[in-house]
């Protein structure tokens, strides 16, 4: 021990307190053993190894050749706050006497839980330096609090990447005690070269069940928010149910909810359903195998955003308890869930993936790093420590905004002229656009789309922008979850029953997400314009037709058969003009483009439309241009149309307005500008009291088909939030 000064072995106590924090201390300790002549190792186990519940996993250290200097029975049961606190108690009461007959030089300890909390603080209360695995990482619940409180009690740190290493010197911790080496337990993942997993998979899954063909779920209770964590689980449970998929369900740990989950599992009869395997524990080497093979896992787990991503599998991650997390792009967010379809939805989506495998969270190569730095701690230095105030360290290639300015996606504005394609960028900016001639068949349309997008993703590549996903805006009823459009206007012929997904999905091997050119709108505003940060706002487009989208509570509403926020079909007189939907008197068959258009034709035929500084050539076609501008040069008639058609459109507004009650209303489309004051004017006039407050804008978005096009791919794939 020449380089640390010290004249003996550094006695090292390893306390170890559950099934996870022991597949990222097993390693170590296995390091430290295999070095008798530098270390020495005493083990104390507690916390919810000894409880059969859980499956008493204190035999796979015995199993491991470890011999367990002490056991602590520090777990109250109940499975609820109190206990959690009372277990603390407990640990704290027995710990003074195990480390005192102990006398270890340096304790490690790992993570984030309650009982890690409780030794701890039993350490440095009793001046015993402390080295703490996994400081500074962010993940979302009480844990952050925890293990943030354990950084300040500690006097060493290993932390798994960069930014939990900038994370724990914006904390004022000394630079030089703090070790960046990866997660030890990918030490094992990627040293792990089973060639029998197979017989794994039948031991825990079943003899029928092929490689990525079945689910891992590992779902654990949210203790700031137990009762939403619990009906989150009850959600994924049925999501589950019917996706019909062989799962394997590991029990919760002991964290307050438990109890609960555990109820929820023999409610709904998983441990004897012919789909489900539901076990307590699987031992690490095995569970490796199984997650590497999985089609998908399931859950809260920090092992599903951390380990997991070593083998590229899909990861869907539930709830906020790991929402902080670093992940890679294997894993997507469900945030929150109402009911089972979003996370059937990103069940349909992830399951049978493969991604990328990740290293974000170690290279291999932890335990020979820490081992080293264990061997470089003179015992001989003062121990109290020394906390710093350093300026945060720059790292640009670890700047988050760096590396999404360079996501994109393709965005494909289906209207009934022309098809476009662009590149979009993180920030709204269209990187590259390309616009061709919308075929009148499907089978052109489709073989158009396909090659505008191939050759858009590969000058995305000369460009520097990765394609996360291709997003598609349509005219007509969509179904996005499907990724369908059931009815087409009549603007874009042979375009109904498509299914848009498939066939692009397949040729780009991307992920596709298809919606409404109204919805498309909306989501373009709530991301890039106006409706940033507005929780319930309507875009209504004014251009060819009138559409719309409604964002009530931060979300998109597509309603029961996807037929909400067909605004220009909002009816405002029984008696009015005939609308292409077959209706009269819709606000499109007033405020369209093609209504203006169809007033145009009916003033020029009578010779009532062109006043002095007009002129039509004989074979320009007249259109609603014609109508606007004989009305800014003083023609009455052409001014009383655009003023009947802005207080048609002012009539729907004040009809949405005492449905919806939003704080905000967008008029997007080329028609937006000339109507927006007569609007205000209406809304004025008919609105109650209560709604007159609203605000009406016009959209700043140049393009808010093809940017709410990005939006579905951004907002979902960037982030991997659904």
């Amino acid at each position: 021990m020449e380089k640390n000064g010290n004249n003996r072995k550094l006695r090292v106590c390893v306390a170890t307190c559950n099934r996870a924090d022991y597949s990222k201390l097993a390693p170590i300790m296995f390091g430290i053993k295999a070095e008798p002549q530098f270390f020495e190792l005493d083990v104390v186990v507690l916390g919810s190894h000894l409880i059969d519940d859980y499956g008493n996993t204190y035999r796979m250290i015995e199993q491991d050749d470890f011999d367990i200097h002490t056991r602590l029975h520090t777990i109250v049961r109940g499975e609820d706050e109190a206990a959690m606190v009372e277990s603390v108690g407990l640990a704290l009461v027995k710990l003074p006497d195990v480390l005192n007959r102990l006398k270890p030089d340096i304790v490690i300890v790992h993570g984030d839980r309650f009982d890690a909390l409780a030794l701890a603080t039993s350490a440095a209360l009793m001046n015993i330096r402390i080295l703490h695995i996994e400081g500074g990482e962010v993940s979302g619940t009480i844990d952050d609090s925890i293990r943030h409180a354990i950084t300040k009690l500690a006097h060493f740190h290993v932390c798994c990447t960069r930014s939990a290493e900038q994370h724990l010197i914006s904390m004022c911790e000394d630079h030089d005690r703090i070790l960046l080496a990866g997660c030890p337990s990918y030490d094992k993942l990627l040293s792990s070269k089973n060639k029998d997993y197979m017989s794994i998979i039948r031991m825990w899954i079943g003899e029928d069940v092929k490689p990525r063909d079945y689910i891992v779920a590992l779902q654990h209770p949210v203790t700031t928010d137990i009762k939403h964590s619990i009906k989150m689980f009850e959600l994924t449970l049925d999501a589950l149910i019917s996706f019909n998929k062989r799962t394997l369900v590991l029990f919760p740990n002991i964290d307050a909810g438990s109890k609960e989950m555990v109820r929820v599992m023999r409610k709904k009869g998983i441990e004897h359903h012919p789909n489900f395997r539901a076990v307590k524990h699987v031992p690490f080497e095995q569970f490796i195998q199984l997650v590497a093979h999985a089609g998908c896992v399931i859950g809260n787990s920090s092992c599903g955003v951390r380990e997991v991503g070593a083998f590229g599998t899909p990861v869907i991650n539930l709830g906020t308890r790991q929402i902080g997390r670093e992940t890679g792009e294997n894993v997507l967010h469900v945030r929150d869930a109402d009911t089972q379809d979003k996370i059937l939805q990103a069940l349909h989506l992830q399951f049978g993936q493969q991604y990328p495998c990740s290293k974000i969270y170690g290279d291999g190569n932890a335990v020979p790093r820490i081992l080293k730095f264990l061997k470089s701690i003179d015992l001989k230095e003062p121990l109290q420590k020394k906390f710093c105030f350093p300026p945060v360290k720059e790292n640009i290639s670890q700047d988050i905004d760096h590396i999404l300015e360079t996501q994109s996606a393709l965005a494909v504005d289906l209207g009934g002229t022309n098809l476009r394609v662009a590149i979009v960028s993180m920030k709204g900016e269209i990187v590259k656009k390309y616009t061709q001639l919308n075929p009148k068949t499907y089978e052109d349309r489709i073989g158009l789309i396909l090659k505008m997008c191939m050759e858009a993703a590969s000058e995305a590549v000369n460009l520097n922008c990765r394609i996360l996903g291709v997003g598609i805006s349509t005219g007509g009823r969509v179904n996005p979850r499907e990724g369908i459009v059931l009815h087409s206007t009549k603007l874009i012929q042979e375009w109904s029953s498509v299914d848009l997904r498939t066939p692009i999905s397949d040729a780009l091997h991307l992920p596709v997400w298809v919606d409404n050119d109204g919805n498309c709108a909306a989501l373009a505003e709530r991301k890039f314009g106006h409706g940033k940060g507005v929780e319930n706002f309507v875009t209504l487009i004014t251009g060819t037709g009138i559409g719309g989208g409604i964002i009530h509570q931060h979300e998109l509403i597509h309603g029961s058969s996807f037929c909400a926020a067909e605004l220009g079909h909002i009816v405002v007189s029984l008696e009015g003009p005939e609308c292409l939907c077959g209706s009269h008197g819709c606000i499109e068959a007033y405020a369209s483009g093609i209504a203006l258009q169809r007033e145009a034709k009916k003033l020029h035929d009578e010779d009532l439309l062109l006043v002095g500084g007009m002129s039509v050539k004989t074979e320009e076609t007249i259109s609603a241009v014609h109508l606007i501008q004989a009305a800014k040069l003083g023609n009455a008639k052409a001014d009383s149309i655009l003023r009947t058609a802005g207080t048609a459109l002012g009539l729907g507004v004040v009809n949405i307005l005492h449905t919806m009650n939003p704080s905000l209303v967008i008029l997007s489309g080329v028609l937006a500008g000339h109507y927006v004051n007569i609007v205000k004017d209406v809304i004025r006039r008919q609105a109650l009291f209560s709604a007159e407050t609203v605000d009406v804008v016009v959209s700043n978005l140049a393009d808010p088909a093809l940017l709410g096009a990005a939006s579905l791919v951004l907002d979902y794939s960037t982030r991997r939030i659904y």
